[in-house]
């Protein structure tokens, strides 16, 4: 299948801003090329700052460019808990210099490395592929044969790409005892095709950074190409290659082997949505934290990778610190599940997710509603990366006005105005009857928090895609939106809005095509809405 012309000028423009910003980004943090911004070390290969620049031989004895930081008064002999941290995409290896610096502080041995195929590290980038994880177990024997870490209390840790390989090496290496993966993901396909629906600024930023700043393997180019491109005959291969690279799928090795496990994502990440590490905890069996924040990929971490105070990073000290030095510290005692609300900033502790939202309201879905396709109505889910950091650090999330949203293109369903606060927490999910009049299409949904004079601010989104259907016959339709904690005021409603055009998304709506939304009477339409209870 073909991608349609607007399509592919959609992909071109953003990949155009996707990229900027992401290099906008690399500034802001000050990730300069590690060759010019590291530190210069004196003779003993250490610098001002106790750290050391070294090189370690990884999978096939490909370069990884690393750095180590130890106690700053390690004794003769003694040995120390250490932690691997493997960089994120598209960053050099002084990414995590000062969370390194905080915990070797605090008596560990920290070694970050450049992954694979990004700025002077060798090899091509292989996405958390096999020889990125037989990477990390190389730099766990490095450390323990050229520094005093402890072999027995080893830990891995790290950010998107490097939460994504220490899950992963996690189920490969009995070494490791404790992970903490931030904004990570563990099931790659549900995270940027999720609905079927390709995440396309998702695919931008990572495609484009990682073109900037590394050198793509050719099967990582392929793949993107054919990702891009819709193309239905490579869907079954494109999947096998995202589940290869899925800590899902490894989670009953991850599971035997017992590392303790936390998990930390933002509300809104645009790249790895937090359905999917929900639904991860859910399954883990070892010791394991949850925690949820504002914000969007990587926003969470950001001011601690700056060196300034964050809570993830503290979350992620005490996890260590418990876990790898035994410290009695009160993190096992506390509810595993630790969620920040968007719209108080306050956390709230539970026992496990299923205990998120335990009560459940329905928006009925009635009647018969067809909408045009084509045509972005206006209802969006912004921009990834920035509009979520607004909603993080300014609860400016993306707006719409609910009244004036074109109804020829829109399907709007709304609550009454409710009498209390309604404190939404968890997973919204749609159920509806869809007929189209092709045999493909693309649908979004948005969940809208409607105040008195229709303002709309975004709740949540997800799309959902269909192919192979019999135009003219209906069928079912079952869509989770992405996980969310925020609180509708009393005197507002909710409302259900579901149009063709989003532009995190490709879209599958041929030219002409219309949609229509029915609710038999057996079958009734509605969308579930999570609370917490009053």
């Amino acid at each position: 299948m073909g991608l349609p012309h607007r399509a592919h000028h959609a992909w071109r423009t953003t990949t155009v801003g996707s990229v900027s910003a992401a290099l906008v980004a690399g500034a802001a943090f000050g990730l300069a090329p590690a060759a010019q911004a590291a530190p210069a070390a004196g003779p003993s290969g250490a610098s001002a700052t106790g750290v050391r620049f070294v090189d370690i031989p990884g999978e096939g004895g490909t370069v990884l460019k690393a750095n180590v930081f130890a106690p700053k008064d390690a004794e003769p002999g003694a040995r120390y808990p250490s932690i691997v941290l493997p960089t994120s995409w598209a960053m050099p290896q002084i990414e995590y210099v000062a969370q390194a610096q905080k915990l070797a502080d605090d008596g560990y041995v920290v070694v970050s490395y450049n992954s694979r195929g990004f700025w002077q590290s060798g090899g091509e980038i292989e996405t958390a592929g096999p020889k990125d994880i037989a990477d990390a177990s190389k730099v766990i024997d490095w450390t323990l044969a050229n520094t005093p870490a402890d072999p027995t209390k080893v830990g891995m840790a790290g950010v998107s790409y490097g939460a994504g390989i220490s899950l992963l090496a996690a189920g490969h290496d009995k070494r490791i005892k404790a992970v903490a993966a931030l904004s990570g993901w563990a099931d790659l396909i549900d995270s940027i095709y999720s609905g079927r629906t390709q995440h396309v600024q998702a695919a931008a930023l990572l495609g484009g950074a990682g073109a900037l700043t590394g050198r793509p393997s050719a099967e990582l180019q392929q793949t993107l190409k054919d990702f891009l491109a819709s193309d239905l005959d490579k869907e079954d291969e494109m999947i096998a290659w995202g589940a290869k690279r899925s800590p899902v799928t490894h989670l009953d090795r991850i599971n035997d082997n017992g590392a303790a496990i936390m998990l930390g994502n933002a509300w809104g990440d645009t790249l790895f949505p937090p359905n999917q590490y929900a639904e991860f905890y859910e399954r883990l069996t070892g010791p394991k934290r949850l925690e949820f924040r504002p914000g969007d990929h990587a926003t969470a971490e950001a001011t601690g990778l700056l060196g300034l105070p964050n809570d993830t990073w503290t979350s992620t000290r005490r996890w260590f610190d418990h876990h790898l030095k035994g410290e009695a510290n009160g993190i096992d005692k506390e509810q595993p599940v630790q969620l920040k609300s968007r719209s108080t900033g306050g956390y709230e502790g539970y026992p496990d997710w299923k205990s998120v939202g335990p009560t459940r309201k329905k928006i009925a879905m009635a009647g018969t509603t067809t909408i045009r396709t084509n045509v972005d109505s206006g209802a969006n889910g912004g921009i990834a990366i920035l509009s979520n950091a607004l909603d993080q650090f300014l609860k400016i999330p993306p707006t719409a006005s609910v009244p004036l949203l074109p109804r020829r293109y829109t399907g709007v369903w709304q609550s009454e105005r409710y009498a209390s606060d309604q404190r939404v927490r968890g997973t919204a999910k749609l159920h509806t009857t869809l007929t189209s009049t092709k045999e493909s299409g693309t649908l979004v949904a948005y969940l809208y928090d409607v105040g008195p004079l229709g303002l709309g601010k975004l709740v949540s989104n997800a799309p959902y895609t269909f192919h192979g259907k019999t135009p003219g016959k209906p069928f079912g339709v079952d869509l989770e939106l992405f996980s969310t904690a925020y609180d509708v005021p009393a005197g507002h409603r909710l409302a259900l809005v579901v149009d063709t055009v989003d532009p995190l998304y490709i879209e599958h709506n041929p030219s002409g095509a219309q949609l229509t939304f029915s609710s038999p009477a057996a079958d009734p339409s509605y969308v579930s809405v999570p609370l917490r209870e009053q």
